[in-house]
């Protein structure tokens, strides 16, 4: 009976492990074996990216399916590649507008590997956040089956900045060092966090010339209180060392007066 119940056990245990394998693997596992594309962009400049797939018919098996993509670029053009097993190009597609759908990945045409490449304008920033920083969605490619069911192949997200926000994270960035090597050096230097934290709630509001003015202050107090915790340090060890002096000397003089007067005899 104790050994029927541990068989059942097993297998409920193995039954739910390979639940859990199955649920770890990634439903469109498409192969992503080329990616070109910027991790950070100014806002109103245009900007490309490109991606290459292959392993297009596997996991889950099938010889035909759609591809579609999306962009939160704007002012957008696509060029969609379509290339065999030898690298020759076989078909390629232009769509229009900030997504496409639709396209067939199909294995009967030859297409082995396939590129997208997207261009358009970086767009306006909705809501600042120094960390994380604001993001937007570069690119976006996803796999669908007959029947309506798809899944996400990749998503590429890219940082988007203007020139006063990325001089305000600059000096935020420099004034946030300046804190760390303080503490490090044994500085409180509390006044400069608070202008630090001031700081980056301007740059989360947008207010780029007072995040700058803070971050630039509170960079400036936390090298004073380096400085000065580094002066307070040097005093110390002025201050030690006098002292050992002093009991050195105070040592060879009482030594030197405990000895008696030289025998003239010995």
């Amino acid at each position: 009976m104790t050994r029927t119940n541990s068989n059942h056990s097993s297998k409920v245990v193995l039954a739910l492990v390979v639940v859990l394998l199955a649920a770890t693997v990634p439903a469109a596992a498409i192969n992503v074996t080329g990616e070109d594309v910027p991790e950070e962009a100014q806002v109103g400049t245009q900007v490309s990216a490109s991606v290459t797939l292959d392993e297009l018919y596997r996991n889950p098996q099938s010889e035909q399916w759609q591809l579609a993509g999306s962009t939160e670029l704007t002012d957008v053009s696509w060029t969609i590649v379509f290339y065999d097993q030898t690298g020759s190009q076989v078909d390629l597609i232009e769509p229009t507008g900030q997504s496409f759908s639709n396209v067939d990945i199909q294995a009967s045409s030859g297409t082995s590997e396939v590129e997208v490449r997207v261009t358009g304008t970086v767009p306006e920033v909705d809501s600042y956040s120094y960390d994380p920083a604001q993001e937007f969605q570069l690119l976006e490619l996803t796999r669908g089956q007959s029947g309506g069911a798809s899944d996400t192949i990749d998503t590429w997200d890219a940082t988007h900045y203007t020139e006063q926000s990325a001089s305000a994270r600059q000096a935020i960035d420099r004034a946030g060092t300046e804190l760390d090597e303080a503490r490090q050096s044994g500085a409180n230097p509390s006044d400069a966090q608070a202008n630090y934290e001031d700081a980056i709630t301007a740059y989360n509001d947008g207010s780029f010339d007072v995040a700058t003015n803070l971050a630039t202050r509170a960079a400036s107090q936390a090298e004073q209180a380096q400085q000065s915790q580094q002066t307070q340090q040097l005093l110390i060890y002025g201050v030690v060392a006098l002292v050992v002096l002093a009991l050195v000397v105070g040592g060879v003089l009482y030594w030197r007066s405990q000895q008696g007067p030289d025998d003239p005899l010995s």
